[in-house]
């Protein structure tokens, strides 16, 4: 079991953050399962429970709160790390650290570091030599 059910994040506009997460995602192998008016939900192809990851568009007024996030996506491979890193610098993301190992954390972190068009930090992480929990193999 997980530790986690899913996540959901405040965004400012749906539309652009929805193209924005589109394309940072689809290298770690999560897609886009379903829109509604004011929430997009992520995750492998083919699932069908709960989206393990949402954003949902702050009303005023109202809604969920933009803040300090911070979220770790899991990836298969440095390729998959360094395309996430190029599709957020293409859709809008500002780089908050480049890929490259992060020994400070641990000898095998493989890591690249953004910011979502909110401000929000975002992670993929491959743990080099360490097996990590991911969606299954399309």
């Amino acid at each position: 079991m997980s530790l986690f059910d899913h996540v959901s994040l405040g965004v400012r506009d749906l539309d652009p953050s929805g193209a924005f997460y589109d394309a940072v995602l689809a290298p770690l192998g999560l897609v886009r399962l379903w829109r509604v008016t004011r929430a997009v939900g992520y995750g492998p192809e083919g699932f069908t429970g709960e989206a393990p990851f949402a954003i949902v568009e702050s009303k005023p007024g109202g809604g969920p709160a933009l803040g300090a996030f911070h979220l770790a996506f899991a990836a298969r491979s440095r390729e998959a790390v360094n395309a996430f890193h190029a599709a957020a610098l293409l859709h809008g993301g500002a780089d908050d650290g480049p890929p490259g190992i992060r020994e400070h954390y641990d000898p095998g972190y493989y890591a690249a570091f953004v910011r979502d068009p909110d401000g929000h930090r975002l992670e993929a992480v491959l743990h080099e030599g360490r097996a990590a929990i991911l969606p299954p193999d399309a």
